[in-house]
């Protein structure tokens, strides 16, 4: 796979850097490796992609370095032990805590209430820097929130992430298909002509809330038919939620953002978008709020333990 050069800033590493090579993963975008960076002295995380667009994702991340986004190490050059060919890739922070998604299945259960709203806000907090920045990252799910020691949240994959299509002023950048799980999707990305814009992560924060706080995998046995239910208006169930809300605090409010993100919404221009986007700023305003209480308690019972 021929590769563009790196910018200047971007750190090499090669195979003399590098020992104790473990396969971690594999999938559509390519495998992921876990090495000792003997000069560094810890473990890193090496992701070697299928395409130039995994490329295309250390040259982003390299643009949103943010206490809440998987930080870039450098760009891998080299023969790893598992192939027979010179490879490119990614040097990331390994993050051993795994995923949200790793979590939930562990703990067959959601997590405890502090620590989803802490979730929730680190998220949101990565999502509005990402929004700084004029990109959408386009794949938001459980599987791409990464989690430090701490278990704070790290954002990751952005190999199908897009500049905002508010903010491009060549159309072709704005081509290129959607690799977001379906079931993350806004309705209106069905359609064969959708540009992604800001309103589509908006949408896929909302349904990943909502698997955080269940703990739960949304339209659980209905995998066949929800792409054609999504647009006419089925989303997850909060009939548990409304059941507790009134119970934890800040869920109430928890519950009323997640249901303001997937928010079915005709195709009207970018008018109706930003109008959108206003509301959910003011919304991520009281979560923040919401989210620090509950960071409080969950210190206090760290304390307590």
């Amino acid at each position: 796979m021929e590769m563009a050069l790196p910018s200047r800033k971007t750190r090499l590493v090669g195979d003399e850097s590098l020992e104790n090579w473990e396969h971690v993963g594999s999938g559509g975008f390519g495998d992921v490796y876990t090495a000792r960076h003997k000069n560094w002295g810890f473990d890193v995380a090496i992701k070697i992609p299928r395409t130039d667009v995994g490329y295309k994702e250390a040259t982003l991340m390299e643009t949103v370095a943010c206490e809440f986004v998987l930080r870039v190490l450098g760009i891998y050059q080299g023969c790893t032990p598992f192939s027979g060919s010179m490879q490119h890739g990614i040097v990331m922070a390994f993050m051993r805590r795994g995923s949200v998604e790793s979590l939930l299945k562990k703990l067959s259960d959601p997590p405890p209430w502090p620590l989803a709203f802490r979730l929730a806000h680190q998220l949101a907090a990565g999502m509005n820097f990402l929004y700084v920045k004029k990109l959408v990252h386009q794949n938001l799910k459980p599987s791409n929130v990464l989690l430090a020691e701490n278990l704070d949240a790290r954002l990751a994959d952005f190999g199908l992430s897009r500049v905002s299509t508010s903010a491009l002023t060549s159309s072709s950048e704005q081509t290129g298909e959607t690799g977001c799980t379906y079931k993350y999707m806004p309705p209106e990305a069905f359609d064969g002509s959708y540009k992604p814009g800001r309103a589509f992560d908006i949408y896929s924060y909302g349904i990943l809330l909502w698997a955080i706080v269940t703990g739960e995998e949304p339209y659980p046995g209905r995998t066949p038919v929800v792409p054609l239910r999504i647009p006419l208006g089925d989303r997850p169930d909060c009939k548990d939620l409304d059941q507790v809300k009134g119970k934890v605090e800040g869920l109430k409010e928890l519950v009323g953002l997640m249901e303001r993100c997937w928010l079915r919404i005709p195709t009207r221009g970018l008018k109706f978008t930003m109008r959108k986007d206003l509301v959910i700023q003011r919304s991520l305003k009281k979560l923040r709020k919401c989210s620090q209480s509950t960071r409080r308690i969950f210190m206090m019972r760290s304390l307590k333990s």
